[in-house]
């Protein structure tokens, strides 16, 4: 039979184990899931990591950069992503992605829509727009050119304001590429490409 003590003493361990639990409770949305704790979070859903990144950000929403000068000019720019630094460090248009140093680099007010996988890549681009390079220096040359697919170390390289509307043609990559391109659709993968593509129309 439990004596008056015990039954206070029961009591008095029961509250602090409440207490600590709620006090526990209050603490834990201050809790983070990772240490050290994440940083780089901005209003607008934006986020920048290294020196200078996004630093003239006004009312641009949904940006990501990461890496020194990385979105350095975007001021009302939207759903940019760079990686690397010097990754559409003039950019303050809209929806592009650069990863790799240097990538998209020159692109300005009317260039959207671009992706730039690779150092390089894009790199003199300013208003050329929906270009996709992946490889270094991929199309770095371009600068008005639209809707440009290159794929490959320097693939594309030296096209600076041939357009593309339609996938008609794929080219080999060229040891030195021509001044501008005039193909209407280049894709540049390589020998591999093209053996790919022997060797599917071989076995049809």
């Amino acid at each position: 039979m439990k004596t008056f003590n015990q039954t206070k003493q029961g009591g008095k361990l029961s509250a602090l184990v409440i207490t600590i639990l709620l006090a526990w409770v209050v603490l834990l949305p201050n809790t983070e899931a990772v240490s050290p704790a994440p940083d780089g979070g901005y209003p607008g859903g934006n986020t920048a990591e290294g020196q200078n990144a996004l630093s003239s950000l006004t009312t641009g929403t949904y940006n990501t950069a990461v890496g020194l000068y990385s979105l350095l000019n975007a001021t009302t720019g939207k759903f940019n992503t760079g990686v690397g630094a010097g990754t559409l460090l003039a950019n303050t248009a809209d929806e592009n992605t650069a990863t790799g140093a240097g990538a998209l680099l020159s692109n300005t007010t009317t260039g959207n829509s671009n992706t730039a996988n690779g150092a390089f890549a894009l790199f003199s681009n300013t208003n050329g727009s929906a270009n996709i390079a992946n490889g270094a220096g991929a199309l770095q040359d371009n600068t008005t050119g639209n809707n440009n697919t290159a794929n490959g170390v320097a693939a594309l390289e030296g096209n600076t304001t041939g357009n593309s509307t339609r996938p008609t043609v794929i080219k080999r990559s060229l040891t030195t590429p021509p001044a501008t391109s005039t193909s209407r659709w280049a894709v540049v993968q390589g020998d591999l490409l093209l053996q790919a593509i022997a060797t599917s129309i071989s076995a049809t």
